[in-house]
């Protein structure tokens, strides 16, 4: 029987996402080819409204997933790269300048290689598919590699994969809307707006973002942008800088230490309730909101919802007829070789224009480029952004299928590639030794909470 402290644990453990896909898509696979393939569109296709009776949203299970949900994980991602901009890798120039040319190049050679596999045909507008990195397929992969993994990988692919989804955000909102109510728009226009008068009035306590962030999700969706956009402006929107420093900080603590102390003095009555008090307060003031909503989602985002939306999206009727319609049409082959061959070449294009042009002084010798080499691969798991992109890209139920075969079967080969390359390259632990690019002193934070 397994017991509670085994599932904690599992959960806790950094390839659970990985493993929560894997699963979650296999599943879907087996559902879609057998006889409950009806039930699981059903399921799907189930209208569910929330509103009142003349101001409601009524969809299906499936786009609540799609449009609903994923916001949820959009707006993680929104935080994520805040985080990033703000005390991470990306804070500064020369610390950003590495990923984010390996980001760049990564996007954009896949989606040149599939739009030239596509070149004259109607499937052009998938350019996009191939260009993301499905972050927690990647960080369950190097946390199953383990301690075999440097830190300073984890690092440069964990940072790699953030601004990848700050440049699928940017295509999903610039190229990816196609009618917009202008009306809609601006009620999104004017929760921004109030969403900004609460940062600069610092206000700390989650509940009235959340209040407006659901205001402009619904405006988003009226208007014709995709839904998830409202995600990563929400997030952008939420104050990341704590109110108080270190000095405030232990002055705090202490008080609520002697207060506690004193709580044991069975004649003083409200001082054990003065001491919770306290401790709840000093959680607003120590952490920003955007760090507080970050922590509380993650669990959330995923360990369920990432997990039900390849369920939703993964359920793929595989036969020999499709398989053979499949691999006749450019959009599978623009799809694999865009997230296997276009991934890798174009993020060790990036870091070649980097050590070359920038970090001439940067010593990488053949072991350390065997490493970039086995990152590169993992990145062409494009697997839930791609899924999420191809969902925009075409109507057709065919097509999608085409698409998501593609994804599954470009995915799976980076995966196992990327596993093998780094497992290897990752053998002799001193000849991969090295330190990313230091961030400028002058950009470093006091205080990161």
């Amino acid at each position: 029987m397994v017991s509670r402290h085994s599932i904690k644990t599992f959960l806790e453990k950094e390839s659970t996402t990985g493993i929560l896909l894997i699963i979650a898509t296999i599943t879907a696979l087996i559902v879609a080819n057998t006889s409950l393939l009806e039930y699981y569109n059903h399921i799907l296709h189930l209208e569910f409204t929330i509103g009142f009776p003349e101001l409601n949203i009524s969809k299906s299970i499936f786009h609540w997933v799609n449009d609903g949900l994923m916001v949820l994980f959009f707006l993680l991602v929104g935080l994520e790269i805040k985080s990033e901009l703000k005390f991470g890798q990306l804070n500064s120039v020369k610390s950003a300048l590495f990923p984010v040319v390996a980001a760049v190049c990564g996007a954009l050679v896949p989606a040149i290689i599939y739009y030239s596999f596509n070149y004259g045909t109607n499937y052009t507008h998938g350019w996009a598919v191939p260009m993301a990195t499905d972050i927690a397929f990647v960080i369950g992969i190097i946390a199953i590699l383990g301690s075999r993994v440097p830190s300073w990988v984890k690092v440069f692919i964990t940072t790699v994969a953030v601004v990848d989804d700050l440049i699928a955000v940017l295509i999903i909102a610039f190229f990816y809307t196609e009618s917009i109510s202008w009306t809609a728009l601006g009620i999104a226009a004017l929760c921004v707006v109030v969403l900004l008068f609460l940062n600069y009035k610092k206000v700390m306590k989650l509940a009235p973002y959340l209040t407006i962030g659901f205001v402009l999700w619904w405006a988003v969706l009226a208007s014709g942008i995709h839904a998830t956009i409202a995600g990563v402006i929400l997030a952008f929107t939420l104050p990341l800088n704590q109110r108080w420093n270190l000095k405030q900080t232990k002055a705090f603590t202490k008080k609520i230490f002697d207060l506690f102390k004193k709580s044991a003095d069975k004649t003083l009555k409200n001082t054990a309730d003065e001491a919770h008090f306290f401790i709840e307060k000093s959680q607003l003031e120590m952490e920003s909101p955007a760090r507080r909503l970050e922590r509380k989602l993650r669990k959330p985002v995923y360990l369920i919802i990432m997990p039900l939306f390849a369920f939703v999206n993964a359920g793929i009727m595989i036969d020999s007829q499709v398989l053979a319609s499949a691999f006749q049409i450019p959009i599978t082959w623009g799809v694999i070789a865009g997230l296997f061959v276009g991934k890798q070449l174009g993020v060790l294009l990036g870091i070649w224009i980097i050590v070359k042009f920038f970090y001439k002084e940067m010593h990488i010798n053949k072991a350390i480029w065997k490493v970039f080499h086995g990152v590169a691969l993992l990145c062409g798991i494009g697997f839930t952004m791609s899924l999420f992109i191809t969902n925009l890209s075409f109507s057709e139920e065919s097509l999608l299928e085409y698409s998501k075969i593609g994804i599954l079967v470009g995915s799976c080969i980076s995966g196992i590639f990327g596993y093998y390359v780094l497992f290897k390259a990752t053998d002799d632990q001193d000849a991969i030794a090295m330190d990313p690019p230091e961030q400028d002193e002058e950009n470093q934070p006091e205080l990161e909470h």
